[in-house]
């Protein structure tokens, strides 16, 4: 398993932009699918996007045009770059890594996103 730690979050204006970072420590990232999350007070955690061991890369059709995941493999380090921001998107966003190699899921601690209208 990896050990997450994200970072980046805070408070924004609607309309504005925030980079989330999800660096990893541990073995095997490179063979890591890597996703985030998020989690809005009161709702069920829900998926926002994944980039894959190989680089595919989805997101949920909420997210979709506004955010973009990257990954640094020589870093260990997956990105979510939000842009457009809107006050639904306030939540803790959460990293998570899924091993191809048998090693299991971790994730992070979570990292607070707050859009104000």
């Amino acid at each position: 398993q990896v050990q997450l730690v994200e970072s980046g979050g805070g408070l924004v204006q609607a309309g504005g932009s925030l980079r989330l970072s999800c660096a990893a420590s541990g073995s095997a990232f490179n063979y890591n699918d890597m996703s985030w999350y998020r989690q809005a007070p009161g709702k069920e955690r829900e998926w926002v996007g994944t980039t894959t061991f190989l680089g595919n890369i989805r997101y949920a059709d909420s997210v979709k045009g506004r955010f973009t995941i990257s990954r640094d493999n020589s870093k260990s380090t997956v990105y979510l770059q939000m842009n457009s921001l809107k006050p639904e998107d306030t939540a803790v966003y959460y990293c998570k890594a899924s091993s191809r190699v048998g090693l299991g899921d971790s994730w992070g601690q979570g990292t607070q996103v707050t859009v104000s209208s």
